[in-house]
């Protein structure tokens, strides 16, 4: 199968169906392989255009949704952005091809996927731009804060307070959020603390843990 030209077709029909906005993000898309963050027995399947299976009743989001979420953060290159929930690694990519020489920072819950992920993600190239630890993601990661951005890639009942105090004040923060229905949300933190709040239509990810699931 020859996975360049499927990546570039499957761009080239986001964006015909106006689901990539931004150059930068046709940009990352092109560049990031989603066939290296899938299970080999999995890859044909790659450059479709739905979430698939990776493990651990985990999943890689559709690339549609994966560049709707980047066109919405809008992270302009140099940028230190926030991710919680780290998965197989391939949001995290796509968020440090649009960043360029910026910093993804990104917390993951299960410890078996946040190892597999590091050492994907030095194995491609992106070790540098995205810095992965085990953590409970409602805790965000405070020690590189503020951030310029975050996201959330699981779906908490409501945005976590610290991962919002992490963001600088302009920053925005995009996720899914809600138990059973769930919507798509941006804020924009406000210099005063508070959040200007947008839904963008009902989605589906898997829920946020923390260690009160255990």
């Amino acid at each position: 199968m020859d996975f360049d030209r499927a990546r570039n077709d499957l761009v080239d029909r986001l964006i015909e169906a106006g689901r990539i906005d931004r150059p930068a993000t046709a940009r990352a898309m092109r560049a990031v392989p989603r066939h290296e963050f899938v299970p080999a027995e999995r890859r044909e399947a790659a450059y479709h255009d739905r979430p698939l299976p990776i493990g651990g009743g985990q999943t890689i989001s559709a690339p549609h949704m994966v560049a709707t979420m980047t066109d919405l953060l809008a992270p302009d290159p140099g940028h230190e952005v926030l991710e919680i929930g780290t998965g197989c690694g391939y949001h995290a990519a796509v968020t440090s091809e649009a960043l360029g020489d910026g910093t993804v920072y990104s917390v993951e819950y299960e410890s078996s996927l946040a190892h597999e992920a590091r050492d994907r993600l030095d194995r491609l190239g992106y070790g540098d731009g995205v810095r992965v630890r085990v953590g409970d993601g409602h805790e965000g990661w405070p020690e590189h804060a503020p951030y310029d951005g975050a996201y959330l890639t699981c779906a908490p009942v409501s945005i976590p307070e610290p991962v919002v105090e992490q963001v600088r004040p302009g920053g925005r923060i995009v996720g899914p959020v809600g138990r059973g229905r769930q919507v798509l949300v941006s804020l924009t933190r406000r210099a005063d603390g508070g959040v200007d709040r947008e839904t963008h239509g009902g989605v589906r990810f898997v829920s946020m843990r923390s260690a009160e699931d255990a």
